[in-house]
């Protein structure tokens, strides 16, 4: 099955697990699905200092910078396989 397949798989069955995962893991999966659908970091940290989620997601994101598309996509599947059990 091509890699492109089995992410839009797991991004779907992403939707539908179990149990709703911790922060961290959202987060990891949230940084995962940009870096594989956008690439790098392409946005402005938040300028609200306050905006403790918007950090989050940004530094996560950030976090990635460099990794392929593929290698993105690929890490993505395997935690939500993970997730799934």
């Amino acid at each position: 099955m091509a890699l492109q397949q089995q992410f839009d798989e797991a991004v779907a069955a992403s939707k539908t697990l179990a149990s709703k995962p911790d922060n961290d893991v959202l987060l990891q999966l949230y940084s995962l699905y940009k870096q594989a659908t956008e690439g790098d970091i392409n946005i402005e940290p938040p300028a609200n200092p306050f905006d403790f989620v918007g950090k989050a997601k940004f530094d996560a994101w950030t976090s990635l910078k460099g990794k392929s598309k593929d290698e993105a996509m690929q890490a993505y599947v395997d935690l939500v396989h993970k997730l799934k059990g």
